[in-house]
């Protein structure tokens, strides 16, 4: 899957509506976090690689805090709705099934490269951190329920448990491949084992 193109930070021709302004501050902020890593990330260094005015980036975000939160969810926001596009399919065999949502999810979460992991550590110990991610989290478990409930004899409230530990080896997974103690095709199979064990009911 293409990685997302992120706007050259230094875009300020012509005026933009208050949506767009937000949109070239996220995109800026995660070029920052890409080349400059997320310590750099402020308010104010925002502005001065987005080309607006400090108070510009205040009103769009308040605090650094809450930029973070915001660029989190945004880029949390595109890795789901490209897996659900790619997910779109109907009617797949349960090992089609399987196998298109390890190498999916896997995919779409590598393809962040280390930006969301980047955002998630620099937001460690906030609050309102806990609560988004739990958000996130909560949409990714649901499709995960949605695509395997045809696949699996559980219970739904079981099911849902076992999606909510899937996706926790999926993210672990997602971030062995990132970080380079993994392949994408070792990734792949244990993660496609682990699922083809739940629609089995075998764990």
């Amino acid at each position: 899957m293409e990685k997302p193109k992120v706007a050259a930070d230094n875009r300020t021709a012509g005026r933009l509506s208050k949506p767009e302004r937000r949109q070239q501050l996220l995109e800026t902020a995660r070029l920052i976090v890409r080349e400059e890593g997320a310590d750099k990330l402020t308010l104010g260094h925002l502005a001065v690689r987005a080309g607006v005015s400090k108070p510009v980036t205040y009103e769009h975000f308040e605090t650094r805090t809450g930029l973070l939160i915001d660029l989190y969810r945004w880029i949390d926001t595109e890795r789901i709705a490209a897996f659900r596009t790619l997910m779109a399919q109907k009617n797949r065999p349960a090992k089609q099934t399987i196998s298109a949502l390890a190498k999916t999810y896997l995919a779409c979460g590598t393809d962040q490269g280390d930006e969301f992991h980047a955002v998630g550590a620099a937001l460690a110990g906030s609050e309102e951190k806990a609560g988004v991610y739990q958000e996130l989290v909560d949409a990714v478990i649901e499709m995960f329920v949605e695509v395997l409930r045809p696949h699996s004899s559980f219970p739904l409230e079981s099911l849902v448990l076992a999606c909510a530990a899937l996706v926790a080896a999926g993210d672990a997974l997602t971030s062995a491949v990132t970080r380079g103690n993994c392949s994408t095709s070792e990734a792949e199979e244990v993660f496609s084992n682990l699922i083809g064990a739940l629609a089995e009911g075998k764990v």
